[in-house]
């Protein structure tokens, strides 16, 4: 009776090791699965749009305006370090003590997956670029083991940051309020822009799932001809 018992907890423990894996798996490929092309967005709130690559609509459709900023390594950074490049980009301050470690583990997540592709890059403001020097991005990036040749931290005009983080990229959620560059901008999106200065997807950068999603749609936009 005792080697009967024993054996049909064995089972029992199988039965349920093999139901567990089976809803990790299932929850996994939930998380993954995805449209077969990313739409386009060109406001605000995000509302997708969906346009065929060669579409000409997308010749005046929003793209990320010019931008001229400085690195951790004091270099001039601009829409041409990011030519024919997918690249990440978030908003963030070194002396944040609430979200932004959270959110720096995170990008260290997405710069350790794309360590060795050149084709993906990663963008983080400053939105206290008066505190954020060159020498203070230099100190947070050598802490954070950031890789400067994939990773650029920039600071520079404060208006042209903020004027970027919500008219560019619309990463603030106070929809229809109107703010000016003395009203702090704080938010933990992370977004996605393509090879074309196309916003592609926008994502929160606290959320494991939300960064697994990144990864896979970054796959997707790389098929993109």
């Amino acid at each position: 009776m005792k080697k009967y018992n024993t054996m049909k907890n064995n089972v029992l423990i199988l039965v349920s090791l093999i139901l567990l894996i089976g809803c990790k798996k299932l929850e996994q490929e939930k998380v993954l699965s995805r449209v077969e092309t990313l739409p386009f967005y060109d406001e605000a709130t995000f509302t997708p749009k969906w346009f065929a690559n060669d579409n000409d609509s997308l010749k005046y459709f929003h793209k990320i305006a010019d931008f001229n900023l400085i690195n951790q390594d004091g270099e001039t950074i601009s829409n041409k370090t990011f030519y024919n490049k997918i690249y990440i980009t978030d908003f963030f301050f070194t002396t944040c003590p609430g979200i932004c470690p959270k959110m720096t583990a995170s990008m260290m997540d997405l710069q350790k997956e794309y360590i060795n592709d050149d084709e993906v890059m990663l963008l983080s403001h400053s939105v206290t670029p008066e505190i954020d020097s060159v020498p203070t991005l230099k100190e947070y990036a050598l802490k954070n083991e950031i890789v400067s040749s994939k990773w650029h931290l920039v600071t520079g005009n404060r208006k042209e940051i903020y004027d970027l983080g919500r008219k560019s990229y619309f990463v603030e959620e106070d929809l229809g309020k109107e703010k000016t560059a003395n009203d702090f901008l704080h938010t933990e999106n992370f977004v996605l822009v393509d090879k074309n200065k196309h916003i592609r997807g926008i994502y929160n950068g606290l959320n494991s799932n939300d960064i697994i999603q990144l990864i896979t749609d970054v796959k997707t936009l790389k098929k993109e001809k």
